[in-house]
């Protein structure tokens, strides 16, 4: 008799809204399951930031349930916060404050908190404990993080562009360290990035937003599977169905098309050339979709 293995979801979001007036978080639905490493995806000010402020209750929504660990947010934040490790874009610390004192700290704030492992961690990352972290580059900045973030056993990473602005040798480094993390099995990480190719190696799921809402959500193997480009000419564009386009970029005298379904149009235009389709053409061709049909309804 088979047994059926039960996907357990980390993260759960239902229906959530949050309205500032300028810019609204719009009836956002997505999980991140168990051991999976799930990239966040969208252009500046998508609503990747707000979204993981709700998560982690820095932020009260308007509307709609957020779950970490199968328990609502804002019921037990402080215990939740215990399995989760976060790193922003920002260093969380004091300049003037060194690994030592970091851990001096540390311990008074989390109850699993570390202390061999986090040197452990310093060491391994060739970060002085001594050092004021004032002093470090922005890459060293994101490796003190995600130290902190890892010395008190966490089981949820919560990253908002930690890759951001390094180079890549250093953001090649951090994806290993996220990498290792997530052998663990009841490891998971929720990474925010507009680095697209950072996530192609690392992540299993990839969700979408686009102006507060999510355009698309899912495996990202199965995701890049089926979108493609169409390569055609500028004439052959009125060709294509409608419900196979995502949306087009025309020049004088060729197109590149964004198809759905790359294998229903490689059926339907045999003669035309389509090529697999990169997480970053996905979410240009999407946001471009989204542009023009707010430039035709004004």
């Amino acid at each position: 008799m088979d047994e059926t293995i039960e996907i357990r979801n980390v993260i759960e979001l239902e229906h959530v809204s949050k309205d500032y007036g300028d810019f609204k978080l719009d009836d956002v639905s997505f999980t991140v399951p168990e051991g999976s490493v799930c990239g966040f995806i969208g252009q500046n000010g998508a609503g990747k930031t707000t979204t993981i402020n709700l998560i982690l209750d820095v932020i009260r929504r308007d509307s709609g349930e957020v779950r970490v660990f199968g328990e609502n947010v804002d019921e037990n934040s402080a215990g939740l916060r215990e399995d989760i490790g976060v790193v922003f874009d920002e260093m969380g610390f004091h300049e003037f404050m060194t690994g030592k004192d970091i851990n001096i700290m540390m311990k008074n704030i989390y109850k699993n908190w570390d202390e061999e492992a986090f040197f452990g961690y310093l060491k391994q990352f060739a970060l002085p404990a001594k050092k004021k972290c004032g002093a470090f580059s922005r890459g060293m900045r994101m490796k003190l993080q995600i130290a902190v973030a890892l010395s008190h056993h966490a089981k949820l990473l919560v990253m908002d562009e930690p890759t951001s602005g390094l180079d890549p040798i250093v953001r090649n480094e951090m994806v290993n360290i996220f990498r290792d993390f997530v052998v663990e099995e009841d490891h998971t990480i929720l990474l925010s990035s507009h680095i697209t190719g950072d996530l192609e190696k690392l992540a299993d799921e990839v969700v979408f937003i686009d102006g507060g809402r999510i355009v698309l959500a899912g495996n990202k193997d199965e995701m890049l599977e089926k979108h493609g480009i169409l390569k055609c000419k500028k004439a052959e564009v009125e060709k294509i169905s409608k419900s196979l386009i995502v949306s087009a970029e025309v020049g004088s005298f060729g197109a590149e098309v964004m198809v759905n379904d790359r294998k229903a149009a490689q059926k339907l235009y045999p003669d035309m050339v389509i090529e697999p389709a990169a997480l970053e053409q996905i979410m240009i061709f999407y946001v471009n979709k989204r542009q023009s049909r707010r430039e035709v309804r004004s």
